[in-house]
């Protein structure tokens, strides 16, 4: 978008073209809709014309001739008339609704199915405000192009109807005041550039203050604790202050045409009127038909500001289409792709073959390259049935390491396999629904408990409401999770609200337990998921942990050592590399790492 704005003179007009065309594809499935309104917009300029008209047997014959045949005729003409236009603007307003809201649901859809599948590195560089602004923002600024178009459509008749009448009334008035015209359309042209540049920014300026806005009430914990209320407010005034201030300098522009087109129009019908006077005055011309004319004359302003008006709609809808479609259209916003093969076996071994990874793969190309990466050379075999604990100072990798097994990153070198084949030939979907995480901070959806405990059930099982709430129930009682469930007033059915608020952390852990339990998957990711709990709590959670590992390959990080002294192998990791793998008795004395990180929890307790 940058070199556009940068090209020659011409270059825009094709951006335009190709926008236009683009959001026409969107529009095209709804072609009778529109037709329909195109149509009805036709009827509204019709009427309009026919109104101008109207005018000059309702003077001539009425007032100055008062011939009572046109009396009755002239007044039921007229309701005619407006019955018509009402009809017209109501089908078109109807249809054009239709249509917009249509796609506003389509674009949506397909800009959120892009967002949803993008690798999880593009959420760690991107404010998840700035992704609502433009599912929301940007794309009902194209919803609204369809009612601009059809306007412009609809105006674009009435001028042709009212030159029309124009003509008929008096060729030689008419040649003057279509030089008028084109003076009076200039405004329209002049401010469309300034208008999308300024649609443009204030769409980034909104994407800015919804990111804000969502950071502020995310983190409303943190302002309170250290009652920063105050300067928060001042940094929403900024950004409050950006929202107006473009939207000032957006309506200063497209205000000005308005004026700008009406005294350019006032000082042609000035002139036609001081010309048609003399006429009317001389007998070369009646006053219905003059006033015929000037009221046709007055009525083409209307149509000219209300194009200016849906213009600046236009100019809006390319302003957000250029964001939108920037999105869709990204070469470098790939969304995740896995094989062809369905996991549907047995689980039977996991290993990680000589595997480094590095999340900037600038970095990877660097001098720095061993030091920038998070992984380096992982060689690990993991047994069906296995316990593996994984140890390590904060930074070492151990979280770095799992995330690559359901593919949230692929490795920058080395392979993982599992059951000898790499995960990369696994569809994302069957591979993902093969592994249950557990991580430190559980999240809970705002739905039903029941409805966060049977997330992670499989779509393809009947919809059974009584069996799955006995599934629920079984799900929750092996997490520990039942008593304090049905000691709510509303059971299963309460509502948690935003992250599961209204449940202590214990309680949350239990429950995203009790869905990793129903999930029933043969492969088992616990992301130190007692660290963040007091003593009772965490007492509790172990005992729902050692339900869930039952029976399944399990990958524990550890925090605590006490949790994972039964463990078949602990891996010790440092800085991305393995530094020991063995029993807890064995590497107590063999590993210094290990030894060390055991003092400092035992000896220092004691």
């Amino acid at each position: 978008m940058k070199e556009a704005s940068a090209a020659p003179k011409k270059k825009p007009s094709r951006l335009d073209r190709k926008l236009l065309k683009r959001i026409g594809t969107y529009f095209f499935p709804y072609k009778w809709h529109i037709f329909l309104a195109i149509i009805a917009s036709g009827l509204v300029s019709l009427s309009t014309a026919g109104t101008a008209w109207l005018i000059k047997p309702a003077m001539d014959d009425i007032f100055i001739r008062k011939d009572l045949k046109a009396l009755g005729i002239v007044p039921l003409i007229y309701i005619g008339l407006m019955l018509l236009k009402g009809v017209g603007r109501y089908t078109q307003s109807l249809c054009m609704t239709y249509s917009a809201l249509c796609v506003l649901k389509n674009l949506r859809g397909q800009l959120f199915a892009k967002i949803a599948g993008l690798p999880l590195a593009f959420y760690e560089k991107t404010q998840v405000g700035v992704l609502m602004s433009r599912i929301i923002n940007d794309v009902n600024m194209i919803s609204s192009s369809l009612t601009a178009f059809v306007q412009m459509f609809r105006q674009i008749l009435t001028v042709a109807g009212l030159i029309g009448v124009v003509f008929y009334q008096n060729f030689e008035l008419a040649c003057w005041a279509m030089v008028v015209l084109p003076i009076a359309a200039a405004p329209v042209v002049t401010f469309s550039r300034a208008l999308r540049r300024y649609g443009r920014r204030g769409a980034e300026v909104n994407a800015e203050f919804s990111a804000t806005l969502q950071e502020l009430f995310s983190g409303i914990r943190v302002i309170k604790a250290f009652a920063t209320e105050q300067r928060e407010t001042r940094r929403f005034d900024q950004g409050n202050q950006k929202l107006v201030d473009i939207a000032f300098r957006r309506t200063k522009v497209g205000e000005l045409s308005s004026p700008v087109m009406e005294l350019i129009a006032a000082v042609g019908i000035g002139v036609i009127l001081w010309y048609g006077g003399t006429k009317v005055i001389d007998g070369a011309m009646t006053p219905g038909t003059f006033f015929s004319f000037i009221a046709a004359l007055i009525m083409l302003y209307d149509p000219f500001k209300s194009f200016n008006s849906a213009n600046m709609d236009v100019q809006n809808a390319l302003a957000g289409a250029e964001r939108v479609f920037a999105m869709l259209d990204d070469p470098t916003l790939i969304v995740e792709a896995g094989g062809t093969t369905e996991f549907d076996e047995p689980f039977r071994e996991l290993v990680f073959d000589h595997v480094s990874l590095t999340y900037d793969q600038a970095d990877a190309q660097g001098p720095d390259a061993e030091s920038a990466a998070a992984l380096s050379d992982i060689c690990l075999t993991v047994k069906a049935g296995q316990k593996i604990a994984f140890v390590g100072p904060s930074g070492a990798g151990k979280t770095s390491l799992v995330s690559l097994i359901p593919r949230f990153y692929d490795p920058s070198a080395g392979r993982i396999l599992i059951n000898g084949r790499p995960v990369t030939d696994y569809t994302l979907a069957s591979l993902r629904r093969s592994i249950a995480l557990v991580a430190q901070e559980p999240f809970l959806f705002d739905m039903t408990l029941k409805e966060n405990i049977a997330y992670g059930r499989s779509e393809t099982l009947p919809d059974d409401p009584e069996a799955l709430l006995e599934d629920v129930k079984k799900a929750a009682h092996a997490a520990h999770a039942d008593t304090f469930i049905e000691s709510l007033p509303e059971g299963y059915e309460t509502v948690m609200g935003e992250r599961g608020v209204k449940l202590s952390g214990g309680q949350r852990q239990r429950i995203t337990i009790a869905r990793a339990i129903l999930k029933d998957a043969p492969l088992l990711i616990l992301d130190e998921a007692t660290s963040a709990l007091d003593s009772e709590a965490e007492r509790i959670v172990q005992r729902a942990l050692n339900n869930l590992m039952e029976g399944r390959t399990s990958l524990i990080i550890a925090h605590r050592l006490s949790t994972i002294l039964g463990a078949d192998a602990i891996v010790v990791m440092e800085r991305g590399r393995i530094v020991d793998i063995g029993r807890h008795e064995d590497l107590l004395k063999r590993c210094e790492l290990y030894n060390r990180l055991y003092k400092m929890q035992f000896q220092g307790n004691a």
